[in-house]
């Protein structure tokens, strides 16, 4: 088993995906600087509205692209409107609260950003079809998403000075995109399926001009483990209880080639029981399945809730974010 790959020496880790409830920054960079000791993450807040949601906050990350709502959605424009200026504005409130609650903190640290084949599949052009019907935009899509990451990472950096940063790419929409399933503007059509070469491609460029472990979160069924081990991934996050048998395999290729799973398996929606240790017991049957060594559990698994916390209560949230540091602690503890 492969013992070199690009990720943060963590044991016993756990994270959130990214998304919290409510709207106070500080209290959700406390929660997840709290809760976390290992793998904090810089919270998204959703229910601030347009700009601070999954879309318009990675459209807003975009260099000489610019982004605003439509009654349809996010649309593409010729220049920077009201809405690409209130996602700059939530996004650095959130540095701010982050910054606030990380003085001193040395060790890895998450940022999240929609990856460039979900922002292709959910914004669309000026003459309102998806940029995922059109090859050149999904280029040039990647290409402004890269260098506004890079902008983005080293503002990071001189905020934490001392953390490790590691960036994880939302594609929910990659398997859709894969498959053919995504509809057109209209609703009544669905676009051609990207060939999965070209996915593949376009997101090693990406991870290739970062400087930073790149992981890739999928909420979706039918994650293509292995094409994201190709396109260099350091870690593939996932709901675990949408996988199916059929991708035992690739998930034991992937981990002996060194990819850390993040595995979903606490809910990310209010729960009336607490279970730590069970919510990971699956995890413990498959790693037995497939005939990998218990040992190395704590260090190539990274637990965490299912999907994000945007809609769950605050205090659910801060629960799920412990159990899920309890339930990688126990995997730890007792890997058997």
């Amino acid at each position: 088993m492969s013992d070199d790959y690009p990720f943060p020496e963590l044991t016993g880790a756990a994270t959130g995906i990214g998304s919290m409830p409510g709207t106070d920054a500080r209290e959700a960079a406390r929660t997840s600087v709290g809760a976390l000791e290992q793998l904090p993450f810089l919270p998204e807040l959703p229910a601030r509205g347009p700009g601070a949601d999954m879309i318009g906050r990675s459209a807003g990350l975009l260099v000489e692209l610019f982004a605003e709502v439509q009654p349809s959605g996010w649309r593409f424009a010729d220049r920077p409107g009201r809405d690409t200026r209130r996602a700059h504005s939530w996004m650095g409130e959130d540095l701010d609260a982050l910054e606030e609650f990380t003085q001193g903190y040395e060790g890895a640290l998450k940022l999240q950003a929609v990856g460039p084949w979900t922002l292709a599949a959910s914004v669309e052009l000026r003459h309102g079809e998806k940029a995922l019907a059109d090859p050149g935009a999904c280029r040039d899509i990647a290409g402004s998403l890269a260098e506004g990451l890079r902008r983005h990472l080293a503002d990071v950096r001189k905020r934490v000075p001392g953390a490790q940063v590691v960036l994880q790419l939302d594609e929910p929409s990659l398997p859709a995109v894969l498959a053919g399933s995504v509809k057109t503007a209209s609703g009544f059509q669905r676009l051609r399926a990207v060939d999965r070469q070209v996915a593949e491609e376009a997101l090693r460029e990406l991870i290739r001009s970062l400087d930073v472990p790149v992981l890739v979160h999928c909420c979706a069924p039918g994650v293509p483990i292995p094409l994201l081990r190709r396109a260099g991934v350091a870690g593939i996050s996932l709901d675990f209880g949408l996988l199916t048998d059929r991708q035992d395999d690739a998930i034991g290729e992937a981990v002996e080639a060194g990819t850390v799973l993040l595995a979903g398996v606490v809910p990310s929606v209010d729960a009336e029981k607490s279970d730590p240790a069970g919510a990971v017991g699956g995890i413990r049957t498959l790693w037995r399945k497939l005939g990998l060594d218990p040992q190395l559990l704590g260090r190539r698994v990274l637990v965490t809730p299912t999907c994000g916390l945007a809609g769950a209560s605050p205090a659910y949230a801060r629960r799920a974010l412990v159990d899920s540091a309890k339930g990688a602690q126990s995997l730890v503890d007792n890997p058997e």
